[in-house]
């Protein structure tokens, strides 16, 4: 069993749905005060509502990643509310779909902002706070998608996902003197509130290609980010975990049959 992390102070960014919304709800069951961030005010407050009518302590915050001065309101909402930031999870991303053919250079520049840079100025805000402490843990969400494997229309993500593990072994290294670590998750095909839409018989396409024949869920997730923020991990940075099921081992389909 890992150390209770109840009592601590946790920033997710990216937290109004999906993977975020997931991460926050269990970091706030396990005891955490939850900041949760987005950009969508009426929908980063009704999640937090939802983990505040389960029992647990959780506020809101509406802010973009990718703007300093909200960023550094964050890490002082955070300070304000809950006494400082132990745990940092840098969750915000977006995946608009665009071949490269048709990718114009704001479309890039857009993913970027968020995805790299918003990775970037949400750690720096996060850092005074972190470091008063000397101790902190900081969680990113990256993706198997540009690190590991490659699909089509998503050139931009692919390369902020790739950029999110450089930026971490270089902060690895100038963190570690104040006692904070700052690791990876990469998540596979998850099921989040997105895929509804696609339909049943796509999501058994996406499933057949895992081994594990099924979706991952945002609790497969957050329990990872969740390891990553406990005691038990304080000797671990720079690091990547891949959750996926399997997805990026087979040599082809054929190896599944």
């Amino acid at each position: 069993m890992l150390t209770s992390i109840k009592g601590s102070s946790a920033v997710v960014t990216g937290a109004s749905k999906g993977i975020g919304k997931g991460i926050a709800r269990v970091f706030a069951k396990k005891g955490a005060s939850v900041l949760g961030v987005a950009r969508d005010a009426g929908a980063i407050e009704a999640t937090m509502g939802e983990l505040r009518a389960a029992g647990t302590e959780a506020s809101a915050l509406s802010a973009d990643v990718s703007n300093w001065a909200d960023m550094q309101r964050m890490a002082e909402t955070a300070v304000q509310r809950y006494g400082g930031v132990d745990i940092l999870c840098a969750n915000a991303g977006i995946f608009p779909a665009a071949k490269l053919d048709d990718l114009t250079p704001e479309g890039w520049d857009e993913v970027l902002a968020v995805n790299l840079k918003g990775l970037f100025l949400t750690v720096k805000a996060c850092l005074p706070a972190m470091k008063s402490k000397r101790k902190g843990r900081i969680v990113v969400v990256s993706s198997i998608t540009g690190p590991i494997t490659g699909y089509p229309g998503w050139v931009h993500y692919a390369a902020s996902k790739a950029g999110q593990l450089g930026f971490i072994r270089t902060a690895a290294i100038e963190l570690a003197r104040y006692n904070i670590t700052i690791n990876a998750v990469m998540p596979g095909n998850i099921k989040t509130e997105g895929l509804d839409d696609l339909g049943g018989e796509y999501l058994d396409k996406m499933a057949a290609s895992i081994p594990m024949k099924r979706l991952g869920s945002v609790e497969d997730i957050a329990y990872a980010a969740l390891f990553f923020a406990s005691e038990e991990a304080a000797y671990i940075t720079g690091q990547t975990l891949v959750i996926d099921g399997g997805q990026v081992l087979p040599e082809s389909l054929m190896a599944l049959e």
